[in-house]
């Protein structure tokens, strides 16, 4: 994830507003970023993952991720799928660590692909969680300030498993791994960095055989969300329509232009938000909540 914070670019356009009760959006702790795309890390194949078995039927267990997530993952009616982090219990701390324990156990190289990416998204949001449990209680995972380097914010860039003998960050996982080998702009809603502004922590595993779903899913509910893209009143200023920061710090994945993230949000966009973006041809501003998905928030 981006480390940095900007301002948004002026002036702005006035657009048709439609009524989607977004004052709580807008009054929300987002930060707001500019235009043209504030990049996030690219895409950089690390070649070492791309050894896979295609006639592999292996399948990793999920198991006791799944009796966490149902067990500490709630649905809120702001849309935000928050976790429990305060009621975790000590015990299912342990479970929770041994489960990314069974994970770096576990050899990529010898699962098919599917089974792969599976694997990566639940490795990264189990290791996610793990994070946010073991320095809890914080406000925003960008306060976990343990990446190397001076100027380094967050968990992200930090060494924190170790997979056939190599160390992996989350960046890794995410930057090197899932984005470069399956090139798909969903993986952005199926790896979750524990934010308010983030696409929803899914209240279950991946599995191979509901990748596609889950992943389709995923990207209909946060285009579909104000989290996603959403027209933001003003008053006495022109309307401002607004879309999450992550289609500009990752516009190479979708597009790699303006004209083609709005070509991916009307692609998953329904009803209002479908109105919303008929004839639009920019985007006014970004925004980012980073805001811990606690429940208690």
């Amino acid at each position: 994830m981006p480390e940095s914070n900007l301002t948004p670019r002026l002036p702005m356009r006035a657009r048709l507003t439609l009524p989607l009760a977004l004052a709580a959006t807008a009054a929300a702790p987002a930060t707001l970023t500019p235009r043209p795309a504030a990049a996030g890390p690219a895409a950089e194949l690390w070649p070492r993952w791309q050894a896979h078995d295609p006639a592999s039927t292996t399948t990793v267990d999920h198991g006791s991720y799944a009796e966490l997530l149902e067990r500490y993952l709630t649905r809120h009616q702001d849309g935000v799928n928050r976790v429990r982090y305060a009621a975790l219990r000590a015990d299912d701390h342990a479970t929770l660590e041994a489960y990314v324990r069974s994970l770096e156990a576990v050899d990529p190289d010898g699962i098919n692909r599917d089974e792969q990416m599976a694997y990566w998204f639940n490795f990264y949001n189990a290791l996610t969680l793990l994070v946010i449990v073991e320095h809890y209680p914080v406000s925003s995972i960008r306060d976990i300030n343990i990446s190397p380097g001076l100027f380094s914010r967050g968990p992200w860039r930090k060494k924190l498993v170790t997979v056939n003998g190599e160390a992996l960050s989350l960046d890794d996982i995410e930057h090197r791994i899932l984005r470069p080998i399956w090139q798909d702009p969903r993986i952005h809603y199926g790896v979750n960095c524990a934010a308010v502004g983030c696409p929803n922590l899914q209240p279950e595993p991946f599995t191979a055989l509901r990748l596609e779903a889950m992943l389709e899913a995923g990207a209909d509910a946060y285009v579909n969300d104000p989290r996603g893209v959403a027209m933001v009143e003003r008053a006495f200023l022109p309307d401002q329509l607004t879309a999450s920061s992550i289609y500009n710090w990752f516009q190479e994945d979708f597009g790699n232009s303006e004209a083609g993230v709005l070509a991916h949000l009307r692609g998953h966009a329904r009803d209002s938000t479908e109105q919303l973006l008929a004839g639009v041809e920019t985007i006014d501003t970004y925004r980012y909540d980073w805001s811990l998905n606690d429940s208690q928030g």
